[in-house]
């Protein structure tokens, strides 16, 4: 079953998902990526979406592994990674939004002495992947419940690393859940860090730089890390999608 309200054909929502994710102002939404280390797409998903994704979570088949945060020691809250196939309208995303993302990407290793660059499509890119041994799919479905948080981390799962990822809210803030604001940190040289709450509503969409994005100097671009986490949950239940473009050893 494809994780959209009705099952689609993997053509058709791919070309719906082409559509839905072209139409969005990329150059603005490149400008805040550039800028601030993280942008809002906002309505990504419809409600209906979101609740058919987010009643997938049980479901075992769907999913490769399953993680306990407590267990690990990265906070409270749970989450399950999915297996290939991907459902349709996930895949489709993961696809399109790679496209849209590889040029920021690229210009941000450019500006960082970086040699690496990503070709234009995912396929190619996930060949680069898997040829370096990382085969596991990365696209995963958190679930959060009062007193959950998720520690500031970095999604790293080998050497290849793609520079950018995407979470998409599944859950309404105030009506499903309170607390639980999606956090990014900053730790600039010789500076203290810096710390930015996202507002998201259910279908928005953060795209934020995964470990290390350029920022402009008065000599350059230096180097910043970035770390990203949940704040704990106050009540009710939080559900979101994330999309990781590289694949995991």
């Amino acid at each position: 079953m494809n994780a959209t309200a009705k099952p689609l054909p993997s053509d058709s929502a791919a070309t719906d998902t082409q559509d839905r994710v072209g139409a969005y102002d990329w150059e603005t939404l490149a400008g805040d990526l550039d800028g601030h280390g993280n942008a809002v797409i906002e309505n990504l998903l419809t409600a209906e979406e979101c609740a058919t994704f987010a009643a997938l979570y049980p479901r075992e088949e769907h999913f490769r592994s399953h993680v306990v945060m407590a267990r690990h020691g990265f906070g409270k809250g749970e989450y399950r990674y999915f297996r290939y196939p991907l459902p349709d309208l996930l895949g489709a995303l993961r696809t399109e939004l790679y496209h849209r993302l590889a040029p920021v990407a690229n210009r941000w290793n450019e500006r960082m002495g970086d040699a690496v660059r990503y070709p234009a499509g995912h396929a190619d890119y996930l060949r680069i992947c898997h040829d370096a041994g990382q085969k596991r799919p990365t696209p995963l479905l958190l679930r959060y419940g009062a007193g959950d948080f998720n520690a500031l981390h970095q999604d790293l799962y080998g050497d290849l690393a793609f520079p950018i990822q995407v979470a998409i809210l599944l859950s309404e803030p105030g009506d499903d859940f309170t607390g639980g604001e999606f956090v990014l940190t900053e730790q600039r040289p010789r500076m203290q860090s810096r710390a930015e709450v996202v507002p998201l509503r259910r279908g928005d969409a953060v795209a934020f730089a995964v470990h290390n994005r350029p920022v402009q100097g008065t000599r350059g671009s230096y180097r910043v890390n970035l770390r990203h986490g949940v704040s704990r949950l106050r009540s009710g239940r939080r559900h979101t999608l994330g999309i990781i473009f590289h694949d995991a050893r």
